[in-house]
């Protein structure tokens, strides 16, 4: 894909919703000294480019019963299958991340599950139905920190 030009006004948009995807595009146009429709129109242009792919509320997973996440690699019976697994991967709601990687998997998900029962549930009855050969499993004790990538100016 080739690599949008963005001005330095695109850069500080950006920099903002980073930091706040419900900021009021008014408020953002008096940051940047421009009117609100100049704000709508060039949001309107980053989405259509893909540079922005929507925005999203995070949702804490404990908060909804959601105790355990768990990072899981892949090792395939065929990695010809790598599709069919993520279509029916796309099925299982509690698989929130699924990543095609080099190294060790032939793929690296993250999911989270109510408990160790509920993990070990996703494990044996959704997951190892896929045509997995084995699967290593990681459980995160506790998220420490998420955040968005660096947003730069072209001078950085």
């Amino acid at each position: 894909m080739k690599r949008p030009q963005l001005d330095s006004l695109d850069i500080k948009i950006l920099q903002m919703l980073a930091d706040n995807a419900r900021k009021p595009f008014l408020e953002i146009a008096r940051e940047c000294n421009v009117s609100g429709a100049a704000i709508h129109q060039r949001i309107v242009k980053l989405t259509s480019l893909g540079v922005i792919r929507g925005s999203e509320c995070q949702i804490e997973p404990s908060a909804v019963g959601y105790d355990t996440c768990a990072y899981i690699g892949f090792f395939l019976k065929d990695p010809g299958d790598f599709e069919h697994v993520v279509e029916e991967l796309k099925k299982i709601p509690e698989v929130v991340e699924c990543h095609f990687t080099t190294g060790q998997y032939d793929m690296f998900i993250k999911l989270y599950a109510k408990n160790n029962d509920h993990l070990l549930h996703l494990i044996h009855e959704r997951l190892q139905k896929l045509g997995l050969a084995r699967t290593e499993s990681l459980i995160s004790f506790k998220e420490v920190f998420k955040r968005q990538v660096p947003i730069h100016s072209h001078d950085e």
